[in-house]
């Protein structure tokens, strides 16, 4: 097999600006290149004169000479390095062989790779040997990106496409190539989106970026449950999809019962990934595919059945506890018959006796609450500004005798506890004041996803007495884009344990 010379095209990935001069401490490498690149232009048939002198000078209008800009002067030596002693393996000192390809190296440039560097150091039995043989350890490696990967140790970087970025990012961690790691976490920075942001995840967490792989994550909690792409159900693994459900970050659109109608949808698309259809019928088509499996498994809960139980993890994260209190909700729950019977019972039972605590005990509601309390057990529900017009809502759910009223008006958002007896989930409560805790978040996102306006409330308690309103956030001298998405995390309850008389 040949050596890949000019075999492998250069053009798979653009190359981005160089740096004027040699990497610091590496003037080895360079008295090679020059001494190879300087012995081709000796066999040229013209060769410069001795009075012409060693090297081309550049001559300005009136005749008199001139020095190249030094940064093309750079640049140009570089391209030379790299098409001289890469692409055509002048001088070559050693053959690395790997996916079926060779290539012409020298160990100088090579070393520039902590691998590399590991490797032709110490007692290895590589370190004397002209042909080195490379194994893959990873499927994510290709040849082009160790043809890419390699070349950039002769001229620096190399521009990546985002399509490029995990072979590379692959290829830069097995050869401890820092820069290269570097530059694919910027590019997937700038290039996340519902089409890219499980694969970078993925290659986040195996390559040890933990500053992409929490970006990721953030993406995922911002856009899961706004933008509804059926794309990115069908790409989350069971692990991220659990991480995501449990987090008391996720954006929820609009309740929590929305949060078990998203983990339906996605745990279709897991057991039929070959569907496709508009996206009004994925919600049904799943109904009418999970009916079926209940009808072959004779009404067995499909959680309970050998395909169900791999996705238990995932809904076990669901808050069940703000999903049974709306009767609408309560309804679907038990005619999909997805959840086990087991997890439901223990939870009606808590909720029916919170139930009776608030409404016949002088229970006001939470009063020492610390973050952990809101992760783990607080309502989370969320709903969108679609423009800067005033509008009022409420949020469907175990609310505990609070008719509280969420206005935006003027660029403010209000909480307002009503008592008129209007219909708001469980009655409205007859004690004068009631106790919340609460942490309101906004966010506006780009058409990738992404954040470009972020603000939210520290953890507060919220007293209010009939009709009582309070100024939530406050966006007069806020730079926002609408539509604005608001999510809130709510307790209305007292720590667990905890009966008052």
């Amino acid at each position: 097999m040949g050596a890949v010379n000019s075999q492998m095209p250069s053009n798979r990935v653009g190359h981005a600006p160089e740096e004027p001069g040699a990497p610091e401490g590496e003037e080895e490498a360079e008295e090679v290149a020059v001494a190879v690149i300087e012995e081709g232009e000796e066999s040229e048939e013209a060769r410069p004169t001795t009075s012409q002198g060693r090297h081309k000078r550049k001559t300005g209008p009136e005749g008199q000479l001139t020095k190249a800009p030094h940064r093309k002067r750079a640049k140009d030596r570089l391209e030379s390095v790299y098409k001289t002693l890469f692409l055509r393996g002048e001088g070559s000192d050693v053959q690395i062989r790997a996916l079926g390809e060779e290539w012409n190296l020298h160990k100088v440039y090579l070393c520039r790779s902590g691998y590399f560097a590991s490797m032709f150091s110490g007692a290895w039995r590589e370190t004397t040997m002209d042909t080195v043989e490379l194994q893959m350890p990873d499927e994510n490696i290709d040849c082009e990106a160790l043809h890419e990967a390699l070349g950039s140790l002769y001229r620096n970087s190399v521009l990546i496409p985002p399509g490029r970025v995990v072979p590379m990012l692959a290829t830069a961690s097995m050869l401890q190539l820092d820069k290269l790691i570097q530059q694919c976490g910027e590019i997937m920075k700038e290039t996340v989106s519902d089409q890219t942001v499980c694969s970078y995840y993925c290659s986040a967490e195996s390559y040890g970026l933990q500053n992409i792989r929490a970006m990721c994550l953030q993406w995922l909690l911002d856009n899961l449950m706004t933008q509804h792409s059926e794309e990115v159900l069908r790409e989350v693994s069971l692990d991220l999809m659990k991480e995501v459900i449990a987090s008391s970050e996720l954006f929820v659109m609009e309740v929590e019962m929305d949060v078990y109608t998203t983990l339906k949808k996605w745990m279709f698309l897991q057991l039929q990934p070959t569907w496709r259809g508009p996206r009004r019928d994925l919600l049904p088509d799943a109904d009418s595919w999970f009916a079926r499996s209940r009808q072959e498994s004779e009404g067995t809960p499909f959680l309970e059945t050998e395909q169900g139980r791999a996705f238990v993890p995932a809904f076990q994260q669901l808050r069940l506890a703000y999903m049974i209190c709306d009767l609408p909700s309560a309804r679907i729950i038990d005619q999909d018959a997805l959840i086990p019977a087991t997890w439901l019972t223990p939870v009606y039972k808590e909720q029916w006796l919170a139930l009776l605590r608030a409404e016949q005990t002088r229970d006001l509601g939470p009063v020492d609450v610390v973050v952990s309390d809101l992760q783990r057990t607080s309502m989370r529900c969320g709903g969108q500004l679609l423009r800067d017009k005033q509008c009022s809502w409420r949020w469907a759910g175990f609310n505990v005798g609070w008719d509280l009223v969420v206005c935006y008006a003027n660029r403010r958002i209000i909480f307002k506890r009503s008592a008129l007896n209007k219909s708001c989930g469980l009655g409205v409560s007859l004690l004068w004041q009631r106790k919340v805790a609460f942490r309101l978040r906004l966010a506006s996102l780009d058409r990738a996803g992404r954040a470009i306006f972020r603000k939210e409330t520290e953890l507060q308690v919220l007293s209010l007495g009939k009709d009582e309103e309070l100024e939530v956030v406050n966006l007069e001298n806020e730079d926002v884009v609408f539509p604005i998405y608001v999510t809130c995390n709510f307790l209305y309850l007292p720590r667990e344990g905890r009966f008052p008389e």
